[in-house]
């Protein structure tokens, strides 16, 4: 019983830092890469798709993100999807073909404001590990009253979730430093 409580505590905790991870791709650093884009959702066929399941995106340049749609009539749809998006500030230009973007450089301004929102996406990982901890505290302590497990394996489950928490915290903090180094370096 406390081996599965544990087990998902884990597993929650690992998720946070999986999704921390994934949002932390689409953060701008100044160079391009093609994961900026994917969060963008194009209107093609009549339906929302992801830009991935429309055309391929490429980074042939360091600064130079293009997008080759799979059908050019879904070029300007492609074009205005990201245009629309304004958390990502681009302007592709599209020569009938393909879609360029030009990732212009960082301001050092630009650079504190991402850092900013780092410690936002951080702390939005914390307080689902802190809401997963709590999730199996309650379950222990549900065990115990039910007669499950005995008291001292609920503490014990305690100290472990909290050093698995510790660890956890740990790689987030790791993770976020080597993102704040990669937007801060010029």
């Amino acid at each position: 019983m406390t081996n599965d409580i544990l087990a998902k505590a884990k597993n929650e905790f690992g998720a946070a830092l999986a999704r921390l991870e994934e949002e932390l791709k689409k953060i701008r650093t100044g160079r391009a890469h093609p994961s900026m884009l994917d969060g963008i959702m194009v209107t093609a066929y009549g339906a929302e798709m992801p830009l991935v399941a429309v055309g391929t995106v490429s980074a042939p340049e360091a600064q130079l993100l293009q997008i080759t749609p799979f059908d050019a009539g879904n070029l300007q749809a492609v074009a205005s999807a990201i245009r629309d998006d304004q958390s990502l500030g681009l302007n592709p230009v599209d020569d009938g073909r393909v879609i360029r973007i030009q990732i212009p450089a960082l301001t050092t301004e630009r650079r504190q404001q991402i850092v900013k929102q780092l410690s936002d996406k951080s702390e939005e990982c914390m307080v689902r590990m802190r809401s997963a901890r709590h999730e199996a505290l309650k379950d222990a302590k549900k065990a115990t009253t039910d007669k499950q497990i005995s008291q001292d394996d609920e503490h014990r489950l305690e100290k472990q979730v909290d050093d698995a928490i510790g660890e956890m915290k740990v790689k987030v903090e790791a993770v976020l430093d080597a993102k704040e180094k990669e937007i801060l370096t010029l």
